[in-house]
């Protein structure tokens, strides 16, 4: 993951796509579907960041 103090700001995309290869995912369908679910769990985590601190 990419961080700043107190959030996330993205997912290291080369270990993703290093993941999803040696899960035997097609490069292709990694990267069609890597920027939809990292914005989504960017967004998750910050939630849960974001809710443990109150």
């Amino acid at each position: 993951m990419r961080v700043i103090p107190g959030a996330v700001i993205g997912w290291d995309l080369g270990a993703a796509l290093a993941l999803g290869a040696a899960l035997g995912i097609s490069p292709p369908a990694i990267a069609e579907l890597l920027p939809a679910l990292e914005a989504v769990m960017v967004r998750r985590v910050n939630e849960q960041i974001a809710a443990s601190r109150d």
